[in-house]
């Protein structure tokens, strides 16, 4: 019998029992070594504020719609930062064996049965750290991210939230030629990016960054601004921030009504293009280069390589079965965290 976490109810997150399958023919099963909780689209769904659980997306005409929903409680097995080690492979499973180590989403649970081909693709060099496989889903939204806001070499780049997806943005338009400043209320947050290699951190209590960012600017502003917190009040300032012809790169994934957002001031005078960065596609310019699987697996080979400063953003290691207390820690608490990852039995065997 397998475990995986399920979301019984708003902000009551449970271990229960999960049957397990038989391995098929070009099917590996694998074991969980770690599996990390996002603090962002994760805890929507935790806390019930997520669309899904609230209204029906109509994938074809890709809406949503009101009347069913297309989540409801208990939502079991929810997460997308899993890493683990193969124990069972099916016939016509070449090029994957017991003991290989692979990455991939496939929820909070302890086990799980996926295709060999799947696998095969995902699988960690190696002696690389197991670790750095639970930022493969969050490390290809950062790229992706970085992508879409098509940086330059000398460009001003100021990025709004420096939980992980913010922290692995942040190195990553430093590795594509940015000069990088962060904005987060947290400290914590703000010295962690200061040390992966931030050059400015902004308090935005302390008061307005737009005006901070045009006093190191020569009052131009900003080349682009990245919104990582999924708060309104921070894409306002965002698009406040931004020089003239400039834009705002959205990933945050903001809920409920937006509130805040004054559309007629600076966005409608300073011509602000606002992008929405998403990872179900990638822009248009980069289709038929660039998908998922490249952004995963480059996120990877950076922090194989040591590029992406990964492990580092690591602050707590819980046993699975304490998945409870770790979403009541991010949900209650964020400032005392950064990535929580929970580890299953034995994992530090591998």
């Amino acid at each position: 019998m397998a475990s995986m976490v399920s979301f019984v109810e708003p902000r009551v997150a449970e271990v229960v029992d999960e049957e397990q399958r038989p391995v098929g023919p070009g099917e590996v099963r694998l074991r969980t070594l770690y599996t990390g909780i996002s603090a962002g689209t994760e805890l929507t769904a935790y806390r019930g504020t997520n669309p899904y659980l609230n209204r029906y997306w109509d994938s074809e005409s890709r809406l949503f719609r009101n009347g069913n929903t297309s989540l409801s409680f208990p939502v079991n097995g929810w997460g997308y930062e899993e890493v683990g080690v193969v124990v069972e492979t099916g016939d016509g499973t070449d090029g994957v064996a017991v003991g290989d180590i692979s990455y991939g989403t496939w929820g909070h649970r302890t086990h799980t049965v996926q295709p060999a081909d799947k696998v095969r693709r995902k699988l960690l060099p190696a002696g690389a750290d197991p670790r750095l496989g639970i930022f493969s889903q969050i490390g290809a939204i950062g790229l992706n991210l970085v992508l879409d806001a098509d940086i330059h070499i000398g460009e001003t780049v100021v990025i709004f939230g420096a939980g992980v997806p913010g922290q692995i943005a942040a190195q990553l338009a430093r590795l594509n030629g940015g000069r990088v400043i962060i904005v987060d209320k947290i400290a914590d947050r703000r010295a962690r990016a200061l040390e992966l290699g931030a050059e400015i951190a902004l308090d935005p209590e302390v008061g307005p960054v737009a005006e901070r960012v045009r006093e190191l600017t020569d009052g131009r502003g900003a080349d682009v601004c990245l919104e990582v917190s999924g708060h309104y009040a921070a894409l306002h300032e965002a698009i406040r921030t931004v020089a003239y012809n400039a834009r705002v790169c959205v990933a945050g994934f903001m809920q409920g009504e937006g509130a805040g957002l004054r559309l007629g001031e600076e966005f409608h005078h300073n011509r602000v293009s606002l992008i929405c960065s998403q990872i179900s596609g990638v822009a248009p310019s980069l289709q038929g280069r660039w998908d998922f699987d490249r952004l995963s697996r480059t996120a990877i080979e950076l922090g194989v390589s040591g590029r992406l400063r990964l492990t580092e953003l690591i602050t707590h290691t819980w046993a699975f079965d304490r998945a409870g207390e770790a979403f009541r820690l991010l949900d209650e608490h964020p400032e005392q965290a950064l990535q929580v990852i929970l580890e299953v039995d034995d994992a530090k065997e591998h």
